[in-house]
């Protein structure tokens, strides 16, 4: 069967999500249907917004399913049967693949994941890779099974993870060489030139789902730490800090150049006015706030904040 004639059902909800959709339909695959998460209300007003690859689906005149639970909806079980797609492919789709699905499709569900397995399984690998400091990430290319990024690698491919990167920034580069990278490996999948390989489960690393809780900034950490922690968990689920008992949340930040004023007494969390920019003392050295937010008002580039906030200068965050 050549790669033209396979029918391919297509599971994934968000923007990292759009690029394989894309380089599927330029390469002439036959996608038949999109699974993707229901659509969200959103806002204060809660309009119901369309996930990413919903709107892309439609405007490629693809049928699209929203089930909220694959587990208990049978309907779409059996709408997926009479399909009878050869092959999956999912791109953070958001939901476990259950058992009743896996085997159906001739070719198995194949799952583009933002690392390099088996390190970073589940649901957050670009910000955990972030957070860690990690100088090398990549993508995967592997068949799902039913426990979580656990499946067999088909291919995958390195990235050197620069460390001035946000996790917006990283993960678009991901999701298009994880978009090359899928349509690199499916001929010599489909014709089995390539072969899955296993995992080794011995070195597998686990990540979790981030809560704003863990967006909260302990200042006596050192800068590069609070500086990998505001890349990787902007812009959700934030980072924050409180600033005379009200919510500060820090949007982007930067190391200050190295060897200048590192050896002061203040303590962590001080904030310091050089050049008007914003420097907080942490344990190692100081980093400076480029934007930030106040609870109940929008976000400000330093300057800005400064110029609306003259209390700001020598006071401390919490």
């Amino acid at each position: 069967m050549g790669t033209e004639q396979i029918k391919i059902i297509f599971f994934g909800t968000p923007e990292f999500s759009v690029p394989a959709f894309k380089f599927l339909i330029e390469n002439d695959y036959r996608i038949i249907a999109a699974v993707t998460a229901p659509d969200k209300p959103v806002g204060r007003k809660q309009m119901l917004v369309s996930p990413p690859i919903k709107i892309l689906a439609q405007q490629n005149n693809t049928p699209v399913f929203q089930p909220s639970s694959l587990k208990k909806d049978t309907e779409f079980l059996q709408k997926f049967k009479e399909l009878k797609p050869d092959l999956c492919v999912i791109v953070a789709y958001g939901k476990i693949i259950p058992k009743d699905y896996l085997n159906l499709p001739k070719y198995g569900f194949v799952n583009i994941h933002p690392s390099l397995l088996p390190k970073y399984r589940g649901p957050s690998p670009i910000q955990s890779a972030i957070l860690n400091g990690e100088t090398e990430t990549g993508v995967s290319i592997m068949l799902a099974d039913e426990e979580v990024d656990h499946g067999p690698i088909l291919n995958s491919n390195k990235q050197q993870a620069t460390s001035n990167k946000s996790y917006k920034e990283i993960a678009k580069e991901l999701a298009e060489l994880g978009a090359k990278l899928l349509i690199e490996t499916l001929p010599g999948y489909i014709g089995g030139a390539i072969k899955p390989k296993p995992q080794n489960h011995s070195e597998a690393t686990f990540t979790k789902m981030f809560s704003r809780e863990d967006g909260k900034i302990s200042w006596p950490q050192t800068a590069e730490q609070i500086y990998n922690q505001i890349r990787a968990l902007n812009p959700e689920p934030g980072t924050w800090t409180t600033w005379n008992g009200r919510i500060l949340n820090i949007i982007e930040t930067e190391l200050a150049r190295k060897g200048n004023q590192c050896t002061d007494d203040l303590p962590p969390g001080k904030i310091k006015i050089v050049d008007n920019q914003i420097a907080v003392k942490t344990s190692k050295c100081y980093l400076v706030i480029k934007s930030l937010q106040l609870e109940g008002g929008k976000e400000m580039d330093a300057k800005s904040f400064l110029r609306g906030h003259s209390d700001f200068a020598s006071s401390q965050l919490e």
